[in-house]
């Protein structure tokens, strides 16, 4: 690298359908190099021959379920001369590939949340961090040890040159170095998320962190120079060979380059997160950003763009809000600074004829708002039929920015179209707490009066409602003593009165005649291997009547709660009102020892997780879920589930992407009631992670306002006094994923929850 010339682009090429989230210098072809992105892709980019400024895609692996997040290469060896190449995601696995197949030649799975940062090592050795708060080291298929220690996110590992010596970043704001596993010293200085890690040599690295800061350390630990340049988040680090000279990307949209020490360029970049970069042998720089473009960067004047691109690239513009006025500049790299070329409001009509281009859609206004201190804007499309709130949210999380600018955005837009909003949201009819009137198997969407019976199209059972299937007058709100959507007052509440809540939910409500008669009816055509005699029916509709009454002091016996746990075996298309005895009878102290105690557990659990699969019968996924959540009424049913709960919650976890909103009620009930048992456990922060994971992930799907609801008790009360779950819940972005509920006022508890779980996070 010369310490005079300066980098200008190479190429500019389009490689990704989402965000380029990491790269990696490839071991094999010569000047090669990998991108992953949210698009779930890996790609493999080779010099083109025939064009010295370009490249071309030579390889595409796919493997991944959900957004790919970091990439890291193995180096050669006998059984694999060209390397492998590891890959995480946000669905918690690595792939590793080979340079000729789309497929992984193996994944690893272990981590409980997001993958998110990768190092490789000597002997095929990998590291990776998670937002599960862990570091794991593999080698081969195998895990052979989780490093844990850290209170958030591992946002940044890497494997040092000294044998042994490993390193993780957090957004705990440490730094640990871990030698045979164990945590041998803690670097503090960050004042924000450490995001990147990069080695300088055997006794030096470099870390970067969303304090918009680089520092520079001996292993030993001292802090040895600090560099200031960047106005917002650094995401990566790439050390070029001499050891002393760097690169440095971040959210200030911004590459730059240090030489001695000192920001010797800045390179500016028509995106808003420049997310990740690498060194190729020959110097060049590689960049991925959130357009989903990759640029390569040259000092070689024999690589440089033609004077067309480089002009193109020079041209893109910047919209910038000045004062009550919205301008447009472009950016000169020649001259280093913005120079203006207009006003570009947007229109301040209705009209059609007026309305704005925006990425291939007309709207009424493409506004531009400046929420970095001295950066560049970013554009917000509006439509005046839009919730102001809704859209200052997405524009938020597309961004990656904080949810504490929500006001700020939501109100210019609101100011700048005179104040148009939508009406309020519709309101549910039903009381969900009740379990009445409220679920038809099968009837997503509608189609199904509750005069008929979903399952067999005759009669008037539903699973879960009352006796007449319609709502009940004066439901009680468990949370706050009222009705369930009522009390207006929750709006101007100041105490909270949500949570914690450690009390749990249940299921309770039935109509015992109708569970009855259609269990005799589907008993009259159940296999023989499965009809149940007069005397066990006998036993199940005794056991029934005892289970609903929980006030009465007569017991089960053992043949009745034996008949009922035979039944749970039938078919599946057929169990559905065996399943709604079970989900009352949990409740009893006696059927909660007998089902959820000793080995009879496990096989209850395994039971329900069976019945619980994506691809079962609604109705039986939303009755496991019942059953798993009455049976906290006990101590036996609450040690079961807890011991359980990975495996219980990961498979509730699945129900979120099914298109129905009872199933939604139960998860959401599900993962509150595990959270009320994890409340004042500062130990269970793996469990919390979970449950926080879990509930923020759901909110991302679910729509019904009463799931949506108990979620956000559920976070709450995960959050509520653990100084510890909150950091982990920050790091994993929990606010910018629920600030738009903040708004909600219908029903009023939705919008005041929402504000008390994130004054949490602040």
């Amino acid at each position: 690298m010369s310490g005079s010339s300066f980098y200008r682009l190479r190429s500019s090429f389009s490689a990704h359908d989402m965000d380029v989230r990491g790269l990696a210098t490839a071991a094999c072809p010569d000047g090669a190099f990998v991108s992953v992105s949210r698009d779930r892709s890996a790609r493999l980019w080779v010099p083109n021959p025939s064009e010295i400024q370009s490249f071309t895609e030579m390889h595409c692996m796919k493997g991944h379920s959900n957004f790919v997040s970091c990439v890291c290469i193995i180096a050669p060896n006998e059984t694999y001369p060209r390397g492998l190449i590891a890959t995480g995601g946000h669905d918690n696995i690595i792939c590793v590939f080979t340079l000729d197949k789309a497929d992984p030649l193996f994944t690893l799975k272990g981590h409980k949340n997001t993958v998110c940062t990768l190092s490789a090592g000597k002997f095929g050795t990998i590291l990776s961090g998670s937002w599960d708060t862990t570091a794991k080291v593999w080698l081969g298929e195998k895990c052979l040890m989780t490093l844990q220690g850290h209170m958030a996110a591992v946002w940044a590992v890497l494997i040092l040159p000294e044998q042994g010596l490993m390193l993780s970043g957090s957004a705990d704001k440490t730094i640990k170095l871990w030698k045979a596993g164990r945590c041998e010293k803690t670097y503090t200085g960050h004042e924000d998320c450490v995001r990147g890690l990069a080695v300088i040599n055997d006794l030096e690295f470099f870390s970067c962190s969303n304090d918009a800061s680089i520092r520079r350390w001996m292993v030993t630990g001292e802090c040895v120079q600090v560099y200031n340049s960047h106005t917002n988040y650094i995401y990566s680090l790439a050390v070029f060979p001499n050891g002393e000279d760097f690169i440095s990307t971040g959210e200030d949209r911004t590459l730059r380059v240090w030489r001695k020490g000192e920001c010797a360029q800045t390179l500016r970049f028509p995106a808003q997160s420049i997310w990740c970069c690498c060194i190729l042998p020959n110097g060049d720089i590689v960049v991925g950003a959130s357009d989903g473009i990759i640029r390569v960067f040259t000092e070689s004047e024999d690589r440089v763009a033609s004077a067309q691109d480089l002009q193109a690239f020079e041209d893109e513009t910047r919209l910038i809000k000045e004062g009550s006025n919205v301008e447009a500049y472009q950016w000169s790299s020649n001259d280093g600074s913005w120079m203006k070329i207009g006003d570009v409001v947007g229109s301040s009509s209705q009209q059609s004829s007026n309305r704005v281009m925006y990425e291939g859609k007309e709207y009424d206004f493409v506004f531009s708002i400046d929420v970095n201190e001295g950066g560049p804007s970013m554009k917000i499309p509006y439509n005046v039929t839009d919730d102001p709130w809704l859209t200052a949210h997405n524009f938020l999380q597309k961004n990656d920015l904080s949810p504490m600018f929500l006001d700020q955005v939501a109100n210019f837009i609101i100011e700048n179209t005179k104040g148009h909003t939508l009406g309020p949201a519709p309101t549910s009819a039903a009381d969900p707490f009740t379990g009445a009137g409220r679920y038809i198997p099968g009837s997503v969407g509608g189609g199904q009066g509750f005069g008929a019976d979903p399952f067999t199209g005759a009669g008037r059972y539903i699973p879960g409602t009352g006796s007449t299937g319609a709502v009940p007058s004066g439901g009680a709100d468990p949370f706050t003593g009222g009705g369930a959507y009522s009390s207006s007052s929750l709006a101007k509440a100041t105490t909270n009165i949500f949570f914690p809540n450690t009390d749990g939910v249940m299921f309770e409500q039935a109509n015992t005649t109708q569970i009855l008669g259609k269990l005799r009816e589907l008993n009259s055509s159940a296999p023989a291997d499965h009809k149940l005699n007069d005397a066990a029916l006998n036993c199940l509709e005794k056991l029934l009547v005892l289970v609903t009454d929980l006030k009465s002091q007569q017991q089960p016996t053992a043949e009745q709660i034996n008949v009922l746990w035979k039944t749970c075996h039938w078919p599946e298309d057929i169990v559905f009102p065996v399943l709604d005895i079970l989900r009352l009878a949990v409740r009893h102290p006696e059927v909660n020892a007998q089902l959820c105690g000793g080995t009879e557990g496990a096989s209850l659990c395994n039971l329900l997780l069976g019945l619980m699969s994506p691809e079962g019968r609604p109705a039986n996924q939303m009755l496991a879920l019942r059953s798993l959540c009455n049976c906290f009424s006990g101590s036996h049913g609450r040690a079961l589930l807890l011991g359980q709960r990975d495996a219980v919650l990961s498979r509730a976890a699945d129900l979120r992407s099914v298109c129905n909103k009872n199933i939604h009620v139960a998860l959401a009930t599900l993962v509150l009631n595990y959270a009320g048992r994890l409340y004042g456990q500062a130990a269970e922060i793996e469990a919390k992670a979970q449950c926080l994971s879990v509930a923020s992930t759901a909110l991302e799907v679910v729509q019904d306002r009463e799931a949506v609801f108990r979620l956000l008790v559920a976070l709450g009360t995960t959050l509520s006094g653990d100084s510890t779950a909150k950091d982990l819940a920050r790091s994993l972005g929990v606010s910018s994923q629920i600030s738009h509920y903040a708004r909600v006022g219908d029903p009023p508890k939705v919008g005041e929850c929402c504000r008390l779980v994130m004054d949490e996070l602040q």
